[in-house]
């Protein structure tokens, strides 16, 4: 009886006319699917922002965790503009193809998980047919200085999920390599990054079956998280 009361409560609170609208309820376009995670900053200069992850239950959008995030050196940039070599992390709404490591998927982790080897790159050389992929081994049109060797960040990409930016059909110039990973020392050269636990709690949450997304945003201005 008494988790009937509870459940009661929290249906009739989320009903109430005085609750705030959760953030996805407010966004021109979640993804289509029932998961979405959402990255916020306070402007396209910050460094630092919010990282909340999301489940559409009932035809509501539910807070399911939440936790500090940090990105681009130089803040953000609209995606459709951005350009490579700024570290600027992208604004947008993306798909997350999958996610990849150097440390093995966390328990509970349905998404198709890629291990790092030593051999493992991630191809951003504008010249190369492989530009904005992972690949085993470079070929021989990427060069090494234009990539960037996975097993090389043991912190950052003990778990992570590719963001699909610019991942369908890659624009040249516009940027590669932008993922969802473990926070290191200070911003990022583009990506979006959470603690470690927060990264192994989404990797545990979200379920490639319900489509999740990730949209990228500010609070307000032309790069607002709700005009995506």
């Amino acid at each position: 009886m008494r988790t009937l009361l509870v459940l009661g409560a929290l249906v009739a609170t989320l009903a109430s006319p005085g609750s705030p609208t959760p953030l996805p309820e407010r966004m021109a376009d979640t993804g289509g699917g029932s998961q979405l995670i959402t990255a916020v900053a306070a402007g396209t200069s910050a460094t630092t922002g919010t990282v909340t992850w999301w489940d559409r239950h009932g035809g509501r959008w539910v807070r399911a965790g939440s936790a500090e995030a940090r990105f681009g050196a130089n803040g953000l940039a609209e995606g459709a503009a951005r350009r490579q070599g700024t570290s600027t992390t992208p604004t947008g709404l993306y798909g997350l193809p999958y996610a990849f490591g150097t440390e093995p998927a966390p328990a509970g982790t349905a998404y198709g998980y890629a291990r790092v080897t030593d051999r493992s790159w991630w191809c951003q050389d504008n010249e190369s047919a492989s530009y904005n992929r992972w690949v085993e081994g470079l070929p021989e049109d990427c060069r090494a200085a234009e990539s960037e060797h996975l097993a090389d960040y043991g912190t950052q990409y003990a778990h992570a999920l590719v963001i699909g930016f610019n991942y369908a059909r890659p624009v040249r110039g516009r940027g590669a390599g932008i993922f969802l990973h473990v926070s290191g020392r200070g911003a990022t050269a583009g990506c979006v990054s959470v603690p470690a636990d927060a990264m192994r709690r989404i990797l545990a949450w979200a379920d490639p079956g319900r489509r999740p997304h990730i949209a990228v945003g500010t609070r307000g201005g032309p790069t607002a998280i709700t005009r995506y």
